[in-house]
């Protein structure tokens, strides 16, 4: 399936009901003197405005790499996703400072039949069009879309209020416009920034998601060969580019040619999976000393922050052993807690000089 072609879809429905919307309220609240239903009539058109916002940055995501961005240009999806939060972030803005001022200057807006009927298809149509994009948006991973989706629920929402509003003019011939107004326009505020900070989180570099993290590395482990997988790092490019890297664990009889020969099926069977190219690094599993492996294993994650330990390799000829220990982001002070699992290992591995290396918990 084409998924910048079904994103395009996607966007080019979002922006002709967005567009029928914005005519049909801005009509009908000019005629009616509603300041809430004419601002509704704007937040609509920069909803038609996200749509194409999306639809452009999905456009220029599918440029082919060059020799200036040989990863592509999918990031740039990211980039458009952002753009819709700020574009969600203003509307709330502006939503809030016209309802201060009706606060301060309230008005009776005249509400005739046809109007509540307005209010009730834009409703109704914006409930539709966010499940549209949130599940469009889900399956074809693009967060522009979820963004747009979130952004036609508040729609509803300020629609809806926009009805309330209407029904406490008629029967307490009360203005509430602008203190409902008010209140949802922070609501707006609220969710445009969290959308803009989870685009800015996908440029900034994200974990990989544990549950995506144990699938490839369960892949990995099922090719014969392979003892274990550690180390899994992944770069993202655009919601489908990835790259990344993964150290796994070996028997140390292997030749080069038959490690050769495992890079190919690990790389192949990830791609063909979750279309994710991998580098991958060996480890060798020594059987001599799996009985030291497992004590010094225990006794690292004995310490609080340390996750795991792997890549355990001794040089007989040097005296020398070393080893890589997971640790969590909560661990603070390193060295101190590098000179206590050396003196551990030290004592399990009598005579010979302990070398460590620190591994961040990029992934589960």
């Amino acid at each position: 399936m084409d998924r910048a072609k079904e994103i395009t879809k996607t966007s080019l429905v979002g922006i002709g009901a967005n567009v029928g919307l914005t005519a049909l309220k801005a009509v009908f609240g000019l005629i009616a003197g509603s300041m809430a239903l004419v601002m509704d009539a704007l937040n609509n058109l920069t909803d038609a405005l996200s749509s194409v916002v999306t639809l452009i940055g999905v456009k220029l995501a599918k440029r082919k790499p060059n020799k200036k961005h040989p990863y592509g240009y999918g990031r740039i999806e990211y980039f458009s996703a952002m753009i819709v939060a700020a574009i969600v972030l203003a509307a709330g803005v502006t939503a809030l400072v016209e309802a201060i001022q009706h606060i301060f200057s309230p008005s009776l807006p005249h509400y005739p039949v046809y109007t509540f009927a307005v209010i009730g298809i834009s409703v109704v149509t914006k409930i539709l069009l966010g499940l549209f994009f949130g599940k469009r948006g889900k399956l074809y991973n693009s967060d522009a879309l979820v963004a747009s989706g979130k952004d036609a629920t508040f729609d509803a929402v300020i629609s809806g209020s926009t009805l309330i509003g209407g029904i406490v003019a008629i029967v307490f011939k009360f203005s509430a416009e602008g203190i409902i107004g008010a209140l949802i326009s922070l609501f707006i505020m609220k969710a445009g920034v969290e959308m803009l900070l989870e685009s800015v989180g996908h440029v900034i570099g994200n974990r990989v998601d544990s549950e995506i993290s144990l699938d490839i590395k369960r892949t990995i482990c099922g090719v014969e060969g392979v003892n274990g997988a550690y180390d899994l790092i992944l770069h993202n490019y655009g919601p489908d580019n990835a790259i990344g890297s993964v150290h796994v664990e070996v028997s140390s009889d292997l030749t080069a040619a038959e490690l050769h020969e495992l890079t190919r099926k690990i790389q192949m069977a990830v791609y063909a999976e979750y279309k994710v190219f991998l580098t991958v690094g060996f480890y060798a599993l020594n059987e001599r000393y799996a009985e030291q492996n497992l004590k010094i294993r225990e006794l690292a994650t004995a310490h609080e922050g340390v996750l795991g330990t792997h890549g355990f390799f001794v040089d007989e000829a040097g005296r020398h052993c070393n080893l890589d220990v997971v640790i969590d982001f909560t661990v603070r002070d390193k060295a101190a807690l590098a000179e206590t699992l050396k003196k551990e290992i030290a004592e399990v591995m009598d005579g010979y000089e302990v070398s460590l290396n620190f591994d961040a918990n990029y992934s589960d």
